[in-house]
């Protein structure tokens, strides 16, 4: 069975962290929350991870009622449970208790066989000066292409 290509990125997530380990996850959804997902009205712009009792939650992520759905549809903004390894929990719990750390999804995505899936990062907050860093190096590489691209 073929799904649509679903990919929804957090960009805003690697302009204003600098990414470490990233894990890729599960997630706890109902029928008209992975509905809306496969026509692709998600977004994690404004989201956020956060461990609790050995559990890893994300919070505030977007998905858009499902067209179709009765009074059984969803909220759009509730908590959402990840699905990992004890042992990856275990990581990401000590990596983000530590100050400066926090939990970022960077990318929502379908699976070969039809799951939900959600890619996150444990990123650390870049200065001011390393934003302006990154879009003086986005800006270069810009450049260089339209100067190899004339030729």
């Amino acid at each position: 069975m073929k799904f649509k290509e679903v990919n929804i990125k957090n960009r805003r997530a690697t302009f204003d962290y600098a990414i470490g380990d990233t894990y890729t996850a599960g997630l706890v959804l109902t029928g008209t929350e992975i509905k809306s997902i496969r026509q692709g009205k998600a977004s994690l712009a404004d989201t956020f991870c956060y461990v609790v009792n050995g559990e890893v939650w994300v919070k505030n992520m977007y998905i858009a009622e499902y067209f179709y759905g009765t009074y059984n549809n969803h909220t759009e903004r509730r908590d959402r449970k990840l699905l990992l390894n004890r042992k990856e929990i275990a990581k990401i719990e000590k990596n983000g208790k530590e100050s400066g750390f926090t939990i970022v999804p960077l990318r929502l995505f379908i699976s070969e066989r039809g799951y939900a899936k959600l890619v996150i990062g444990i990123g650390r907050g870049k200065k001011e000066y390393d934003k302006r860093e990154s879009i003086k190096e986005r800006d270069d590489k810009r450049a260089m292409a339209r100067m190899f691209q004339k030729k």
